[in-house]
């Protein structure tokens, strides 16, 4: 499939009850600051080069962020966090992600998620994370470019093995989750883990705007090769 063709599949998917009843009730019910607004409401494709040669990988769409944006990591704090590191180390050409006419442009890099749709508090089931799994699948093929994944968190690393155990890559031993990892499995493109930009890591300094920066740094020294 072209990537057009699977973003459009993503989008329409309704295979998740509970993520797209969620979904349908914030973009009816809105955050205040965003009453004016309409809100996406929908599942969320990927987007950046189609020649990249890094796929960040997310967790999901914030419920008032890439659900109402249309855009994952957009509209909110993490958008801008996320973004400033990938314009320090020259992914992006603008530190902020606010809205889809922003004129934000990704060089080399693609921006994905292991789930499409917002999940009631960040906390996708396993049964929604195995069911958007195909979405993955079919978007990384239509990049065949890529060369190294930076993996946002725990879930997005863990969705990184499950991808490539589908490509037959050996899973023994597996690496455990920690910042700043870099781990390189046989026949595989090197993942590079950081924790996620959420509020909840950045305002606390569990992770911070150095940490990530330098992440994407390491990435940018794999590319380069």
């Amino acid at each position: 499939m072209s990537l057009s063709s699977v973003r459009r599949h993503i989008t329409a998917c309704q295979e998740c009850p509970r993520l797209r009843a969620y979904c349908a009730r914030v973009a009816q019910d809105k955050r205040a600051a965003f009453r004016d607004e309409i809100y996406w409401g929908r599942p969320v494709a990927g987007f950046g080069d189609r020649r990249a040669r890094l796929l960040v990988l997310g967790l999901a769409p914030a419920a008032h962020g890439a659900n109402r944006t249309g855009r994952l990591f957009t509209g909110d704090s993490s958008s801008d966090f996320l973004m400033t590191a990938m314009h320090a180390t020259g992914f992006a050409n603008m530190p902020t992600s606010r809205h889809g006419r922003d004129g934000l442009t990704l060089t080399d890099a693609y921006i994905t998620a292991v789930v499409r749709c917002a999940p009631p508090d960040n906390r996708p089931s396993p049964t929604e994370i195995a069911n958007c799994h195909e979405h993955l699948q079919k978007e990384t093929a239509a990049l065949p470019r890529l060369r190294v994944v930076l993996a946002l968190g725990r879930v997005a690393f863990d969705g990184y093995w499950r991808l490539m155990a589908d490509r037959g890559v050996s899973l023994k031993p597996r690496a455990k989750f920690q910042h700043g990892l870099v781990c390189a499995p046989p026949g595989a493109p090197p993942v590079v883990a950081s924790y996620h930009p959420s509020q909840q890591n950045t305002n606390t300094g569990r992770l911070t705007a150095a940490m990530l920066a330098d992440a994407f740094a390491r990435a940018r020294a794999i590319i380069e090769g």
